[in-house]
């Protein structure tokens, strides 16, 4: 399921990362690849906070529903 489906507060494994090898790359960049853990801090008017590596990353809900858990 998408990472969007997630309420805020829980914690989550990533499965698969979709989208075009341009938007895999990029959040491959930001630090979300497969097997890494991610926390829903915060979800405001569609945007999300997300805890990935020891750092918070703000992501619109477009690229949030290309992070399969």
């Amino acid at each position: 399921m998408p990472l969007t489906m997630t309420k805020q507060g829980e914690t989550c494994r990533i499965v698969r990362i979709g989208g075009n090898d341009k938007v895999r790359r990029h959040l491959e960049n930001l630090g979300f690849a497969v097997g890494t853990e991610v926390t829903v801090v915060s979800r405001v008017s569609g945007s999300f906070i997300v805890n990935v590596k020891g750092s918070r990353v703000a992501l619109g809900k477009e690229l949030v529903s290309k992070i399969f858990i």
